[in-house]
């Protein structure tokens, strides 16, 4: 990184932003295995959020792959950049006033814990969509599991790559046990209790 560089202070702050768009802006951050539910779940919040006249913008794994991370493989290492990425715009995001959902298998403890050490500790909510890898590999929406059962997909998460579960997130679902909109009207009511609106 250059040492040639100074932080140029906006004239409008991110407290600004927020008391604009009357709300607390923060990051969701959805974590679990592929298939788990964590884009349909995301995609659904967002959904209930705008309806409600919330300002917020998702950010989706394979959407993020196309673009700004569709130089990284599936490594470990790629996946510790791929998440230092979006955690980075996750925080610009906030920075924003908005509140940022971030859907990615984010496998590694420790690369969650980057994501939250970049905001304040009251800006940040870890959910982890626990669905049971049985599930996942039922649903398989992608065939994934399928291929990576068959040797095709190496490093798959959940197969031969590790995905290392939140040892305390704030809040668990599990789209196997509980539907789609069970689901996120507990989401919506965390949120309101947490006083992000």
């Amino acid at each position: 990184m250059s040492t040639n560089l100074t932080w140029h202070q906006a004239a409008v702050s991110k407290d600004d932003r927020a008391r604009q768009k009357r709300q607390k802006p923060c990051v969701i951050w959805f974590t679990g295995l592929s298939g788990a539910g964590k884009s349909t779940l995301a995609n659904a919040l967002e959904r209930a959020l705008f309806e409600r006249g919330h300002h917020c913008y998702l950010l989706d794994g394979d959407n993020v792959r196309h673009g700004l991370n569709r130089d990284l493989g599936f490594s470990d290492a790629d996946r510790v950049e791929n998440i230092r990425r979006i955690a980075e715009v996750a925080k610009l995001l906030v920075d924003a006033g908005l509140i940022a959902m971030t859907a990615f298998i984010s496998p590694f403890r420790a690369d969650r814990q980057l994501a939250r050490d970049l905001l304040p500790a009251d800006e940040f909510i870890e959910v982890h969509v626990a669905t049971s890898l049985a599930v996942c590999e039922q649903r398989d929406p992608k065939g994934l599991y399928r291929k990576a059962r068959a040797g095709q997909i190496p490093n798959f998460t959940g197969i031969d790559s590790a995905y290392e579960a939140p040892v305390s997130p704030e809040l668990v679902v599990d789209t196997g046990a509980e539907d789609l909109d069970g689901c996120v009207q507990n989401l919506l009511a965390y949120l309101e209790q947490r006083g992000i609106f």
